[in-house]
Order: C-alpha cells, then structure tokens, then sequence
C-alpha cells in the first residue's frame, strides 16, 4: 500500500533536518489523503507527527476545494500511539502545545473543530490516539487483522484525546469502560459489534474501501454535507434544541445555493449532479 503512494507530497517546514516528512499529503480530486509515515516505528507520535497532521487538518479545512479527509498509515501497523520518549519530557502542566499555526488539532479537543468530513482506514495494531481519532472522524474502515487498544492506564496516564467523552457515547457506558479501564486489547469483531468501526474488509483493502466511501461523500453537494455535519455536531455537544433551532436556517441558506438548483436540475432531468460547492 505504501509503495503506491510513495511520491506524495507534504508539509515539512517545521522539520529542520528536511527529513522523510512524518505526515504525507495528495490531493486526490476533491479528497485530501493524510497519511501517517513513521512506518520504522509502528507509526508512533512524536512531536513533529502531530504538528504536521495538525497542519494538515488545518489545510483541508481551508481549502474550498477539498472536501473530505481520508486518513491512512503507511505500513502494517496504523499506529502504536504516542512516542512516549519524545512526548513524555515535553508534556507540563497543561499538558503539551502540538498545534501550529494554521493547524487545527486532529484530535478537536480544544473547541475547534474541522468542518468536513474524515473517513479512516486503519489495519495492524491501532492504539490509543489511533482510537481517538477515529472517534473524532466521521467514518472508519478497518482491515480484518486490526487490533486495538486504549492503553494509557497501563502507562500511568489517561486518554487525552477524547476517548473519555467520544467512546462512551459512541459504543455506550459498558463498553467504553470495558476497555478504556481495563487497557485490554479487542479485535474487529469486538469493535464493529459496539459501533467503533463502520466496516471490516480484507486485510490490504482498507484503503481502497475507505478512498471508494470518501469519493461517495466528495461527490454529494459541500454545503450541504458540511451543514449537516455541523447540525449533528451541534445536536451532539449542545444539545438537542440548539440543533433543532438551527434547521430551518440552515435549510434556507441552502436552498438560496447553486449547488441546490444544480441538485434540483439532476433530479428533474434524472442525470448526474456537479457540485461546484457555492
């Protein structure tokens, strides 16, 4: 999988050294591929790996013509989570600063959030942050041989990532529980039964299966996926009547768009739409 995308392109102004860059990036229609490439070190985070993820959520935000994100690892293994040996002597009292100008934290603990959609594919071992950020994402595919892991109670610390507020209400209290508190490692059978994941495939095709639902989600109006999320989001982290207040602005402003007359024209001539996202 990773030889075929070995000419991607990324951001490494914050690498001093010019060296392999930690996170790649290619533009892939209107997807934005984020790949995690520390393959030599089961792609575990350190410093320089969450700047530049943060630098890539931050340019799939900015960008009109992006739409989704599709984030993958590089090798066999997703990620084994944080690189404790760098991480561990920088994180302080308030816990440690990754975010860079023009970045956006991948993790969208610090109330802001990245207003599209990312789809994951995940294989090998996926531990701790590589949980997190599914729950942070929209949509996660992972190949059958995956395992998992919330471990940080293991290592004397706690999921900083938002598993202790985004698992229990993905999969429920029990469940979250059985793992963040435990620190146990499940399988794929365990985490499409309570929800973590969306769909299991076959070893090696998790990729194409997750690019394949994330072209499906580019090709629907922006505007409209974009508002939809955000009217979940908002019924999720404040409230029912928050969101229910929301609708019918936001109907309104869609209604007034190109893409709904573009979407209205499809339906009535029954042919393909072309978003143009305005």
């Amino acid at each position: 999988m990773s030889e075929q995308r070995s000419t991607e392109q990324s951001r490494n102004q914050h690498d001093p050294d010019r060296q392999e860059p930690r996170v790649l990036t290619e533009r892939r229609g209107h997807v934005l591929l984020i790949g995690l490439n520390r393959p030599d070190k089961r792609n575990a985070a350190d410093l320089l790996m969450l700047q530049q993820l943060s630098l890539a959520y931050g340019d799939l935000d900015r960008d009109p013509e992006l739409r989704v994100g599709l984030v993958y690892a590089v090798g066999e293994h997703f990620t084994a989570g944080l690189d404790l040996a760098d991480i561990g002597p920088r994180l302080g009292p308030d816990g440690i600063d990754m975010v860079p100008d023009g970045g956006i934290n991948p993790w969208q603990v610090d109330g802001h959030a990245v207003s599209k959609p990312v789809v994951m594919a995940v294989q090998g071992t996926c531990l701790t942050l590589g949980i997190e950020l599914m729950l942070a994402s929209e949509i996660s595919v992972a190949a059958a041989s995956t395992r998992f892991g919330q471990i940080e109670v293991a290592r004397g610390i706690l999921p900083f990532g938002g598993a202790t507020i985004r698992f229990p209400r993905a999969v429920g209290w029990g469940n979250a529980m059985r793992w963040i508190l435990t620190g146990d490692m499940f399988d794929t059978a365990e985490a499409l039964r309570i929800g973590l994941v969306q769909e299991v495939v076959p070893d090696g095709t998790e990729f194409d299966r997750a690019l394949e639902l994330a072209g499906r989600i580019a090709a629907q109006a922006p505007l409209a996926v974009q508002a939809s999320l955000a009217s979940a989001r908002d019924a999720v982290r404040l409230g029912d009547a928050v969101a229910e207040a929301g609708l019918q602005p936001a109907l309104g402003v869609l209604a007034a768009s190109e893409d709904a007359r573009i979407g209205m024209e499809a339906f009535r001539t029954r042919t393909p739409a072309e978003f143009v996202g305005r």
